[in-house]
């Protein structure tokens, strides 16, 4: 069972990964700062499943769209972990 007393519930604003439109979600995070889980609050959005962080795109976009913005956003993050392995 989750202790949720100790999870941290935050509100935050993420932009739509396909065309950047702001949206407030409603982020919940274990007490090391893992997501849990998060919610979209504003209307018009909604949040696209990733483990590491709250993800939100509109309602309105195809799946396709969000496809495609979800693994260009996966490519430069993984680009940017490179660059931080080799810095260390």
């Amino acid at each position: 069972m989750i202790n949720t007393s100790e999870n941290r519930t935050v509100v935050e604003i993420h932009g739509c990964v396909v065309c950047a439109k702001l949206y407030n979600i409603l982020v919940v995070y274990t007490p090391e700062g893992k997501l849990l889980d998060c919610t979209v609050t504003s209307p018009g959005g909604h949040i696209v499943p990733d483990e590491s962080r709250p993800l939100v795109v509109c309602d309105s976009h195809t799946k396709v769209e969000i496809e495609s913005a979800t693994n260009r956003r996966q490519s430069s993050r993984g680009k940017e972990l490179g660059h931080e392995q080799e810095d260390d």
